[in-house]
């Protein structure tokens, strides 16, 4: 029944595509044509920031045009909410991007050109060795409470925070150099230095890390453990946070609502010297879902919104006539995979994994079938609306360390067969077993309310089912979701995503090492190690180990073309398609420069209201 329902569902959504997915991709690429100068994409120069000095105070100073004080943006989120607003300790992007509003760090990425620029830093120098980075603060800028931000500051969050392995160590896992740490000193009040155990090319961009105030977090690092994680949870009283950035918490509502409000001591500056930013407060609402999430947009009560491949057709059609503007932001900088459980270990004498499946997911023969049988471009066609592209690497399509060497393929049952026939799979009655009489089943994961994966899901269902494998799909809260993969280890087969940076493949080390604490495919416990590598999850370590100490781009992609190639051959990760972002935002909101690197609202403090 549920099958039947499922295939409907899908029948009924191609109905609607079919006569307009041929379009899309026309409408697509015209949506920033023929728009204004005043509209483009780069109308600032993002690369040198100006330093104003004022009062004793050396501002960060705006570009961007000078605009008007006053009013709010809604924005929103999906599933249920932030879990943190701790930067240390966040795991899912819902709660970084919550706790990233409130805290900066010491350099951030240039939205147009992608380079390493200042921040809460004024400047940085790098060594003729590569090994030193000399980081000069900003002169008299203060966190929200007043004080001031200084050398202890950043000090404290580097040496007792990250290196110590407070909350999520995966900043941490990624700075190993050699089996070492970076160091890192106070030279005087407002000038830092660290030094690296070797040139470490991905070391400037680990940089834009959050800065805590020490004078707030102290008490939690000096207790620790379970007290440090829960420092700064969902029911922290918001009038005591001290924070950094253009905004912090002024009220959150479990599954309704997070809110923000200016912090009067943010330290960038418009051309006119007045502080920034020029909204009174910032709104997530929390959605639910995709669907809820349209909902709330075209009801006007969001004013930004990512749309979906098969909403852009109809949005486009609207725009002349509606007080919103859509961009075209490019590919999805992220992934969408579908992923095996590898883990053949056991916990208090009993599997992760049941046997049976293990010996199946393990099986490469198995792996390359079910990467055979899914039907990506379907999925582009039917799910993204045509706007998006067949993915087969762990790069995303914008990456500059990109394998462009790894082609694609289409469907193929005839040889999804032959590979299971490899390895003594047989059907019966369209029913698949194993050689051993096994009848082949197994559970499917990913986290309700993503009705995309949750499409992705029914349509991948489908593909195995066509092979005669019983898949049970099981969409689930994220925060379940996400204490299977790293926590229980007690899972089968999911489709999640993971956000990545196109410019540095590094960001990703922490899923790749055997031992990172998102290796969600062969996940190990900090006790287990590395205990049990498979032959090529070593050639993986040995990628990322080499690739982040070539400094030369050349040299570095030798490294991250194997990596992709790896996964690429062994597949326990199948990747999907990448969609393209298509952003609706309203028209009365100005000095909105989307980035393709950054998203719609990385200069939310440059963002006013003109009605």
């Amino acid at each position: 029944m549920i099958r039947r329902v499922l295939r409907v569902l899908l029948i009924v959504i191609f109905i609607g595509l079919l006569c307009r997915a041929c379009l899309v991709k026309d409408e697509v690429q015209t949506i920033n044509k023929n728009r204004p100068e005043s509209q483009s994409y780069t109308p600032v120069e993002y690369n040198n920031p100006t330093t104003v000095s004022k009062g004793g105070v050396e501002y960060m100073q705006s570009n961007s045009p000078v605009g008007k004080f006053g009013g709010v943006l809604i924005s929103s989120t999906i599933g249920e909410g932030p879990k943190t607003f701790n930067p240390f300790n966040s795991k899912d992007a819902t709660s970084s991007t919550m706790a990233g509003i409130m805290y900066d760090g010491l350099l951030t990425t240039d939205p147009v050109s992608g380079q390493p620029v200042a921040k809460l830093a004024k400047s940085y120098e790098i060594s003729p060795d590569g090994k030193t980075y000399i980081i000069n603060l900003r002169k008299g800028i203060k966190w929200s409470d007043g004080k001031l931000i200084t050398a202890d500051d950043v000090v404290f969050t580097w040496r007792d925070i990250i290196f110590a392995g407070l909350g999520d160590t995966s900043t941490r896992d990624s700075l190993v150099i050699d089996g070492k740490l970076p160091t890192v000193e106070k030279v005087d009040n407002y000038t830092v230095k660290f030094v690296t155990p070797a040139p470490y090319a991905p070391f400037i961009r680990m940089l834009s890390t959050p800065i805590a105030p020490k004078h707030y977090f102290k008490n939690a690092v000096r207790k620790g453990g379970a007290e440090f994680d829960r420092f700064l949870s969902t029911d922290v009283k918001p009038e005591d946070i001290v924070a950094s950035g253009a905004f912090k918490l002024k009220e959150y509502v479990p599954a309704q609502r997070v809110v923000y409000e200016k912090n009067p001591n943010y330290y960038e500056i418009n051309q006119a010297g007045e502080k920034l930013p020029y909204l009174d407060n910032l709104v997530y609402l929390i959605v639910g879902d995709l669907n809820n999430e349209v909902l709330k947009f075209e009801a006007g009560e969001l004013d930004v919104i990512n749309l979906q491949g098969a909403k852009v057709a109809r949005y486009k059609a609207l725009e002349p006539h509606s007080d919103f503007k859509l961009y075209n932001l490019g590919p999805n900088t992220g992934t969408m995979y579908l992923s095996f459980n590898l883990n053949n270990r056991k916990k208090d004498g009993k599997y992760y994994v049941n046997p049976i499946k293990q010996s199946w997911f393990q099986d490469l023969n198995f792996r390359t079938a079910v990467d055979y049988a899914i039907d990506r471009r379907n999925m582009v066609f039917n799910i993204a609306n045509g706007i998006g592209e067949a993915l087969y690497t762990p790069e995303s399509l914008n990456s500059i360390y990109l394998n462009k060497k790894l082609k694609g393929f289409d469907k193929d049952l005839d040889k999804s067969r032959e590979y299971l026939r490899k390895s003594g799979f047989y059907e019966k009655y369209g029913k698949l077993y194993d050689s051993k009489g096994n009848r082949v089943e197994f559970d499917l994961y990913t986290n309700a309310g993503n009705t995309e994966r949750e499409a992705i899901g029914v349509m991948i269902k489908q593909d195995l089912e066509d092979l005669g494998m019983k898949v049970n799909f099981k969409p689930i809260e994220f925060n379940s979701l996400v204490n299977k993969l790293v926590n229980t280890f007690d899972w089968d087969m999911v489709i999640m995503g993971l956000t990545g940076s196109p410019l540095e493949p590094n960001g990703g080390k922490n899923v790749w090492l055997s031992d990172g604490r998102l290796h969600m495919f062969n996940m190990r416990t900090p006790q287990e190690g590395k205990k049990g590598l498979l032959a090529w999850e070593k050639e993986l370590d040995e990628c990322f180990t080499k690739g982040a100490l070539a400094t030369k781009f050349e040299d570095r992609k030798v490294f991250y073309d194997k990596y992709q190639q790896i996964i690429y051959d062994q597949r326990p990760m199948i990747y999907i398609y990448s969609p393209v972002v298509i952003v609706a935002i309203r028209n009365k909101f100005k000095n909105v420069y989307p980035s393709a690197l950054s998203g719609m609202l990385h200069n939310i403090e440059e963002i006013y209201i003109d009605e």
